[in-house]
C-alpha cells in the first residue's frame, strides 16, 4: 500500500502536468499547482524541491506516460516487423496525446529547455523512449527518426488544429495522419 506522501506525490505530478501546460513554467506558480492538487502551496514544497524540481519531475512522469501507452501499443501489434511494431506504437502515442494537458506540457517543457534540468529531463525522456522504441520494434535509425518526425508533425497538427482548416496547406501536413 502506498504511503500518503507517496499518493499525493502522484496526484501533484499529474495536476501539475495539466497546470503547467496551460502557462508554461514561467507563469505557473506553485500555489496554482497547489491549489488544483487540493493541497498546501507548503506540501507541494515538502514533496519537490521547488518549483523547478516539481517541473523536473511532472516531465518525468509525462514521459513515463509516453512509455507506458507505447509499451502497450508494441504489445498489440499486428505482427513482429518493425514497421507493424512502430504503427502500433505510433497509433498508441496518437491515442494518449488526446490527452490535450499531456501534448502541451511536452511543448512546455521543450520550450524551456534552456534552463539545464528542464533539459536533461527532457533528454532523458527521449533517451527512454528512443531507445524503447528501436530495441522493442528492432527499428534502423531511420525508422526511429521517421517515427519521432511524424510524432512531432502530430504535435504540430493537434496543437495548430490543422486537421480541422480545409485548406490545401493544411492537408498537405496532415493527409495519412490518424487522430482519435
Amino acid at each position: 500500500m502506498r504511503s500518503t506522501a507517496e499518493a499525493r506525490r502522484v496526484t501533484v505530478l499529474n495536476t501539475a502536468v495539466s497546470v503547467f501546460a496551460r502557462a508554461g513554467f514561467h507563469a505557473t506558480p506553485v500555489t496554482a499547482v497547489a491549489a488544483s492538487a487540493g493541497i498546501s502551496e507548503a506540501y507541494v514544497f515538502r514533496l519537490f524541491s521547488g518549483k523547478l524540481g516539481l517541473f523536473v519531475a511532472a516531465a518525468g512522469a509525462c514521459f513515463d506516460r509516453i512509455a507506458a501507452a507505447i509499451e502497450a501499443g508494441a504489445e498489440r501489434a499486428g505482427g513482429d516487423s518493425p514497421a507493424e511494431i512502430l504503427e502500433a506504437m505510433g497509433d498508441a502515442y496518437a491515442k494518449l496525446i488526446a490527452d490535450r494537458d499531456l501534448l502541451l506540457f511536452q511543448v512546455q517543457a521543450q520550450a524551456v529547455t534552456d534552463i539545464p534540468e528542464v533539459a536533461e529531463a527532457v533528454r532523458a525522456g527521449y533517451r527512454r523512449i528512443a531507445t524503447f522504441v528501436q530495441d522493442r520494434a528492432g527499428a534502423s535509425d531511420a525508422q526511429v527518426q521517421q517515427f519521432f518526425a511524424y510524432g512531432q508533425l502530430c504535435h504540430l497538427i493537434v496543437t495548430a488544429g490543422l486537421d480541422q482548416i480545409p485548406e490545401p496547406w493544411a492537408r498537405a501536413l496532415t493527409t495519412g495522419i490518424r487522430h482519435p
